[in-house]
């Protein structure tokens, strides 16, 4: 799996979260900025404090810390399986 399989898992993925329940194509802009973030971070913890600052700072509301974590764990692991495999 290279970079632009392991990019359309994750962005697939980040759309069926749908954590404000605005519907899968409402995060385009929080999407890309996920995904250019998980590129560079190997840290779940890390991954999820991003992801919840993107999030809040679109659309200004607060997303649990343990949510954030849940998806970056999944993110991680689409990350590690491209690795893993090429």
């Amino acid at each position: 799996m290279d970079n632009i399989i392991m990019n359309k898992t994750a962005v697939a993925l980040l759309e069926q979260w749908d954590p404000f329940h605005i519907g899968e194509n409402g995060y385009d802009t929080e999407t890309a900025d996920v995904v250019a973030a998980l590129q560079e971070i190997d840290d779940p913890s890390q991954l999820a404090k991003v992801i919840q600052q993107v999030y809040e700072h679109s659309f200004e509301q607060w997303i649990p810390f343990e949510k954030c974590v849940e998806i970056s764990y999944k993110l991680i692991a689409i990350k590690f399986e491209a690795k893993c495999i090429v």
